[in-house]
């Protein structure tokens, strides 16, 4: 049975750790799979949960964290050698930047025989200046070079790598698109809807709005907050915004909302406050079922994992268009798509959605069929065991 090394930045919520931990658990009984991983940031939810309810037991590298740090990242790379040499993989599959770097140069200097990297998404423009982002990249094309097959999520990520940032050829790319377990975004809707409602004080009548992520700048929750300023002075609807998740720039985007007047809920001094910030939520399908909409303003992105679990969900959606964004949602059918930061088109695309019923229950229809089998998690494992079984 061949063996293989599966090697993650963290286990954090979001696409690569449910990509990691279904190839971890479905490749079975036609592969061997040791999953390792890295640590998350304490402002950071933990999805260990995850691997934990598929009877997963990671090893993790203490030292293994996403910024960049070389001490600790000699070490990092010196334990996952000794591992690959306990171990003896057939083939070492990193997912993200930190694992791909340090995974990529351990499996290259033990002789593994089949090098794999999955880009989750890429830092190659509106994450750091110039300078770095040369650095970066001069990094990634070295490592493509020790690397047999790199698997991108859609085909515009692999254009991007391949042929706007110069990566590696295009023949060294494949596209496998994520994969989830879905069903439990489509079952029990009613009943999660209310719970949720009932939780948060939205009357039926209340179009709820949500954004679901990181409070990180790359996000641009911002624009979310521009936006939701411009819709909530011209419309005659009772709507409700909700932004889930948490992170560094928390206290800022506060702040931000409250200098928009935009009046913050709160159960006691303000049930019916236009913005809510929920924190961390971990049934995502049970959040999902209350919303009404669901956005998403980043700057970039990779494939966004709530996206598509809002199309399972049957919600419409208002989003930026960047990254993979355009090969995960049916343009002008599952989606109303406007550009980076131009928070009036933004705007215009949320106020068409909430204005108009008969639009969003079509477009939620259409959602939940695009992704039902697009996106299921068995499509990804065969279409991934057939990528190693062609490279071993």
């Amino acid at each position: 049975m061949p063996k293989v090394l599966r090697i993650i930045n963290r286990l954090n919520l979001g696409g690569p750790t449910f990509n990691a931990a279904y190839l971890s658990k479905y490749l079975a009984p036609d592969f061997e799979t040791l999953l390792i991983s890295g640590m998350k940031e304490d402002s950071e939810e933990s999805s260990e949960f995850i691997v934990k309810n598929l009877d997963l037991h990671p090893i993790y590298i203490p030292e293994m964290y996403r910024e960049l740090n070389p001490f600790r990242d000699y070490k990092s790379y010196y334990k996952i050698r000794e591992i690959i040499r306990k171990f003896k993989p057939d083939i070492v599959h990193t997912h993200a930047a930190k694992a791909g770097a340090i995974g990529r140069l351990a499996a290259a200097h033990e002789g593994v025989p089949v090098i794999i990297h999955t880009f989750h998404g890429h830092v190659f423009h509106s994450y750091f200046g110039p300078a770095k982002t040369r650095v970066f990249l001069e990094i990634e094309r070295y490592l493509a070079r020790k690397t047999t097959k790199i698997i991108t999520l859609s085909e515009t990520q692999k254009n991007e790598l391949s042929n706007i940032y110069k990566i590696a050829p295009a023949n060294k790319f494949e596209i496998i698109p994520l994969g989830f377990d879905l069903e439990k975004f489509e079952l029990g809707q009613v009943e999660k809807r209310q719970k949720f409602r009932r939780a948060y004080n939205i009357d039926e009548d209340e179009i709820a709005i949500g954004i679901v992520g990181r409070l990180v700048p790359i996000k641009n929750h911002k624009l979310f907050l521009k936006a939701l300023s411009i819709v909530s002075a011209k419309t005659s609807k009772r709507i409700r915004a909700f932004i889930i998740g948490d992170g560094e720039e928390r206290i800022s985007i506060e702040s931000y909302a409250q200098g928009l007047n935009l009046p913050l809920y709160n159960k006691d001094t303000c049930p019916k406050g236009l913005l809510t910030f929920t924190s961390w939520i971990k049934d995502i399908d049970i959040s999902n079922a209350g919303m009404d909409i669901i956005a998403l303003t980043s700057n970039n992105e990779g494939t966004p994992v709530s996206l598509i679990e809002a199309q399972a969900s049957g919600k419409p959606i208002v989003s930026t268009l960047i990254g993979g964004i355009e090969d995960i949602v049916i343009r002008n059918q599952t989606a109303l798509l406007s550009t980076i930061n131009n928070e009036n088109e933004f705007a215009d695309n949320l106020l068409r959605l909430i204005e108009d019923y008969e639009l969003r229950t079509r477009m939620s229809k259409l959602g939940a069929d695009f992704v039902r089998n697009k996106y299921s998690y068995r499509r990804l494992c065969s279409d991934t065991a057939l990528l190693y079984k062609s490279l071993l």
